[in-house]
């Protein structure tokens, strides 16, 4: 017992001690890193017009892996008091001049201070290698989002959320599970983009030689890239359009690749994220602890998306009477994208309202 005590009088002493060697190092700088100075685009070039009833402006913030992530932020003209703020992202490989921007500026009409942000390696956000997606760190852009929303003078600390369209509304309900300054949450047209690349479309691919298959392709290719020094991208949606793509193909194209949604900066209108980056998405499975989620989640789908199995398959492991699953009649996967007849975003604000009080 002697021992024991005093062998933790000698730990309690050493850290001041191994603090100070720490701080003095400059090897084991533990201080938050600068923000990139990125080169950001002041002129409006949405792909939505602008509208009269906010206030815009471009703002940065830099994650816990020190990548400067770049944002629209949309504030409500003449707000005074704190306000409740969303931080909004997706559809994965889209930038916020896209879907997110519009979900960002309708939601800051009704009342919220919101940011629509790219995520790092992509749009205008920093982090290299360019197109390259992470479960791990695009988890990770959401929660540094929060953390920027946090120490805004104009933000209601207690009312804070986040949203995610596509791919990214997967990532959001990942986020919240892991971070719970995160009060609210709102998945729209939700994918879960581990079991997607794990498994296939409808789980069509749902075998190890089918994913040994792909494995084998993907570290092939990270050999190919590596001795020629640059990544391959895969494309983005399709073009030319097959006559016969499926139909969700033909919805992204009409998307993405038509003046409704193409912008020079995402991926889905240009040319795609690198190859390599499906590969962690297969060895990361979301949703583990999705029971363990206290805080309110909505998941929002159309009744006629191609994807709608991803958002009733993930509200079943939703627990709580503070969780809704709200299917939009008529409306496909890309509907909710920019459709304002179908986008139900007085649905989205009453929800985050009833839930932040």
């Amino acid at each position: 017992m002697k021992k024991t005590l005093a062998t933790l009088i000698l730990l309690i002493i050493a850290i001041p001690l191994i603090n100070s060697k720490t701080m003095n190092n400059p090897n084991t700088n533990t201080t938050l890193a600068q923000a990139e100075n990125l080169q950001l685009t002041q002129e409006w070039d949405k792909v939505f017009p602008k509208s009269d009833k906010v206030d815009h402006k471009k703002v940065t913030f830099v994650n816990r892996y020190g990548i400067t992530l770049a944002a629209d932020m949309y504030t409500p003209k003449n707000a005074t008091d704190k306000l409740p703020a969303i931080a909004i992202s997706g559809p994965f490989g889209a930038v916020k001049e896209q879907s997110s921007g519009l979900y960002a500026q309708q939601l800051a009409e009704r009342g919220f201070l919101t940011i629509a942000f790219d995520p790092s390696f992509t749009g205008e956000s920093g982090g290299m290698p360019r197109r390259m997606a992470s479960p791990d760190i695009n988890t990770e852009d959401f929660s540094a989002a929060v953390d920027f929303l946090e120490v805004q003078p104009n933000v209601d600390t207690d009312r804070i959320g986040i949203l995610g369209v596509c791919g990214w509304g997967g990532i959001a309900i990942q986020a919240a599970i892991n971070d719970p300054r995160i009060k609210v949450t709102v998945a729209s047209t939700m994918y879960d983009m581990t079991r997607v690349n794990a498994n296939g479309y409808y789980d069509s691919e749902d075998s190890p030689e089918q994913r040994n298959s792909k494995r084998k392709a993907m570290a092939e290719q990270r050999t190919i890239d590596y001795r020629n020094g640059s990544y391959t991208r895969a494309g983005g949606v399709v073009d030319p359009l097959p006559d016969d793509a499926p139909l969700f193909v033909k919805e992204y194209y009409d998307y993405y690749k038509t003046p409704r949604g193409y912008h020079e900066r995402s991926g889905n209108s240009t040319d795609g994220w690198n190859v390599t980056s499906n590969l962690p998405f297969m060895n990361f499975r979301f949703f583990e602890y999705a029971d363990e989620l206290e805080s309110a989640v909505m998941i929002v789908h159309g009744e006629k998306a191609h994807s709608l199995y991803f958002g009733e398959d993930t509200f079943k492991k939703l627990h709580g009477d503070n969780k809704e699953l709200l299917i939009v009649a008529d409306a496909n996967h890309v509907d909710l994208y920019d459709n304002l007849e179908k986008i139900p975003f007085n649905q989205i604000a009453t929800f985050f309202n009833t839930w932040f009080k």
